[in-house]
């Protein structure tokens, strides 16, 4: 089969690598659209260790049931589907407990990181356990079924602290996930959502998806403007989704005492807490990590018009393509969120 294969830092080339085993208990799927998700684009250059050649990576997917195992009963050939970009094992206490994204076990898709190597959906076929697939309305664009991965992120990181009627969220960061979490707090009930960025094109985006308020935090001093806005008392809620130390000092800055201060991004392996106001605040900072089990709710919001993510989508494009398209979002080129890439 052809798939997109890293063979070295920075180096995609399309060819021709065997069709994966199907075991007894997964399912093969024709890929019809695989999203380039950020950490393909940093594993790409080689900069996070995780994405070590050769690998097809890609964990953004949706296609058509091509083959199931004899032990598979819920999907048949032909059905259309998407599936989580983390393989659980079920099994463990964490499994057990509902809290799959943090499975002893846990591999991601189109991942390889010195302990295992997963290859993912940039490919023609792809196989999955059946347990991590999700069966997709007829109507349901594929391109878009591409995207539910990351609502789902956005998704959970929302429900971990939920918005109470009434109160005031902040977003910090207004990329691809960011943008998803503005429409995630929209979805459930928070009347007011401030969206901080400093690109004006992206709180533009925001405010076309719910936001009540765009700041620029390179134009204004952003936890003043939210001050202002929330009557001098701060949000209740604050989600970061950059993960560099300024994002996460305002994302503390901006928040009332007591408030809920959710981390997202991880854009930096490591960065400065201001731990003085955490404490003497009584912050609680939570992370959060992928998804776990928000599949079928974010389908749901999808397939209602809660959740938009055709905005997003900047191009869609030939797998052929894909070292194009890999080398234009590397240097971060003006305007491009989300590329969906259809073997």
């Amino acid at each position: 089969m052809k798939a997109l294969l890293l063979t070295a830092e920075s180096q995609l080339e399309l060819t021709d690598v065997p069709e994966p085993e199907l075991g007894d208990d997964a399912v093969l799927i024709r890929v019809a659209a695989c999203g380039i998700c950020g950490s393909d684009v940093h594993g790409y250059d080689g900069s996070t260790g995780r994405r070590i050649p050769p690998l097809v990576m890609g964990h953004e997917a949706a296609g058509v049931v091509q083959q199931v195992g004899p032990a598979v009963t819920d999907v048949k050939p032909g059905d259309r589907v998407t599936f989580d970009s983390t393989v659980y094992c079920g099994e463990c206490g964490y499994c057990r407990a509902g809290r799959v994204n943090l499975c002893d076990n846990r591999q991601v898709l189109g991942v390889s990181c010195g302990e295992y190597r997963r290859h993912g959906a940039f490919a023609e076929f792809v196989t999955v356990p059946a347990h991590i697939v999700y069966q997709l309305p007829e109507s349901f664009p594929f391109e878009q079924a591409a995207l539910i991965e990351a609502v789902s992120v956005a998704v959970h990181a929302v429900d971990l602290a939920p918005p109470k009627p009434g109160q005031t969220a902040v977003v910090v960061g207004a990329g691809m996930i960011g943008l998803l979490i503005v429409q995630s707090l929209r979805a459930a009930g928070c009347e007011q959502v401030v969206a901080v960025d400093v690109d004006d094109d992206r709180l533009a985006l925001a405010k076309q998806f719910g936001a009540s308020h765009g700041v620029n935090s390179k134009t204004t001093d952003a936890a003043a403007e939210i001050l202002k806005l929330t009557g001098g008392v701060g949000a209740d809620l604050a989600l970061e989704a950059v993960g560099m130390t300024a994002t996460v000092r305002l994302a503390v800055a901006c928040v009332a005492k007591g408030a809920n201060v959710v981390l997202v991004g991880n854009l930096s392996p490591d960065v400065e807490l201001p731990l003085q106001a955490v404490v003497t605040r009584e912050l609680r900072v939570q992370g959060s990590c992928a998804s776990a089990g928000e599949y079928p709710k974010a389908i749901g919001l999808m397939a209602t018009g809660a959740i938009d993510v055709a905005p997003l989508i900047s191009a869609v494009a030939a797998l052929d393509q894909g070292p194009e398209w890999f080398e234009r979002l590397h240097r971060r080129e003006a305007g491009l969120m989300k590329v969906v890439l259809t073997p």
